[in-house]
């Protein structure tokens, strides 16, 4: 390699550096303000307003759901190079819904403006941010990137409810969700407009005349749903977000009907934020060019025994925590999985729109199973049975994953033969 050649490449790390820096500032109040925010203001507006919980939580549900279906738009366009534009316009756009939220008198108003915000969060989140990074460096070198960033993001919950608290205490909900509101158009909107260059792109690779143009948008979308893996991988999200959504949303009451006290309960859930950031550490500094396959086939185990864990471990909070520091590890490392299954395990075209049109369906049960087990527990009167779903879901998760490691190791076998 010549002086040149190194020179550049040396420039091309540090862009793509300061990109991943202010990717995961951003990320953490992306995540902080328009996620972790919600379960603090809707226990604040059921005070103020009367509002059920059921007509606060069933906005969340509808703004989760449209975050589903917009995930393949947002990845396409991405794709396309508008990667500034959808981010940091999503950021203002959802800073100026934050504000909006915190005038709210009327519940159909609020369903209004959190139908925005799912659409917006689409664009917001990990998944948006993923594809950015891969089309700064490319898709097969994407992997310290999507790694770095996950780690920047396991911060928002540490950072963000604690400060939240804080705002609703000193200012109440409303104006503390128009000072959420600023940070999204100032903080995230000015890093991602300024991050993100399209011009500084990896430039696509040049092709022989007898070499076949990459397929991109919907043709993409369609070439990937023809191949097996893609569905082994469909069926595996939707089983880790049926067990992950309903043990996030249902943890607390959960651990008090097994017998924690309130303090011990928050004890075990102060646990699970670190333990994310460590899991991913261990893959960044253990694992960082072992087979995305192989290191989900691996993680995956983890949920199912987890979920035995809660289910049958004596009330003792040191027990607990210790079973929620091995769930919080393996759920912040299926996130880098997350990242990099599509180009390693089925494309490294057009990663937007193909990993967007595998997260739409997972997007969509992170709104349902939550419902479906309150549901469970009202029908039922206890988690037990709420329990029994979350673990079959686990157990769907290795299954799929199994299947897509399968598929995908076969694949590179016979590419490899040819």
């Amino acid at each position: 390699m010549t002086a040149t050649a190194i020179n550049n490449e040396t420039k091309r790390s540090g862009a793509a550096g300061r990109l991943i820096t202010a990717l995961g500032i951003a990320q953490i109040c992306s995540w902080g303000t328009l996620y972790y925010s919600f379960a603090l203001m809707a226990q604040a507006m059921h005070a103020d307003l009367g509002w059920s919980k059921t007509e606060i939580y069933g906005a969340a549900t509808l703004g989760l759901t449209l975050a589903g279906i917009a995930a393949y738009p947002v990845g396409a366009a991405i794709d396309l190079g508008h990667g500034r534009i959808v981010m940091s316009g999503a950021a203002v756009g959802a800073g100026l819904m934050l504000f909006a939220w915190s005038q709210v008198s009327n519940v159909f108003v609020f369903y209004s403006i959190f139908a925005t915000i799912g659409c917006l969060q689409a664009a917001t989140f990990y998944e948006p941010a993923f594809a950015v990074i891969a089309r700064r460096v490319g898709s097969g070198n994407a992997r310290r990137g999507i790694t770095a960033l996950t780690l920047w993001g396991g911060f928002a919950s540490t950072v963000f409810i604690p400060l939240i608290q804080v705002l609703i205490s000193m200012l109440g909900w409303r104006d503390a969700l128009m000072v959420l509101g600023a940070i999204n158009i100032l903080v995230c909107g000015g890093l991602y407009f300024f991050a993100i260059d399209p011009a500084k792109d990896y430039p696509v690779p040049v092709r022989l005349p007898h070499e076949a143009i990459p397929l991109a948008g919907r043709k993409a979308v369609a070439w990937a749903m023809r191949r097996p893996v893609f569905w082994a991988l469909v069926v595996a999200l939707v089983g880790y977000e049926a067990a992950f959504a309903a043990l996030t949303f249902h943890l607390y009451p959960l651990l008090l009907e097994r017998g924690l006290d309130t303090a011990g309960v928050v004890t075990v859930l102060a646990v699970i934020g670190p333990a994310q950031v460590a899991g991913r550490s261990l893959i960044m500094f253990f694992a960082p060019n072992a087979p995305i396959r192989r290191v989900g086939s691996t993680i995956v185990i983890v949920f199912p025994l987890a979920v035995l864990g809660f289910a049958w471990a004596p009330p003792n909070v040191a027990i607990i925590a210790a079973i929620a520091a091995f769930y919080g590890a393996a759920n912040g490392m299926i996130t880098i999985v997350r990242g990099l299954m599509v180009p390693e395990m089925i494309s490294r075209d057009a990663y937007g729109a193909i990993n967007g049109a595998l997260v739409a369906p997972m997007n969509i049960m992170l709104a349902v199973s939550p419902l479906a087990a309150a549901w469970i527990w009202s029908a039922t009167g206890g988690y037990d049975a709420v329990l029994v779903a979350i673990g079959a879901g686990a157990v769907v998760l290795c299954i799929g994953f199994w299947t897509a490691a399968a598929l995908s190791s076969r694949s590179s076998q016979q590419n490899g033969k040819s």
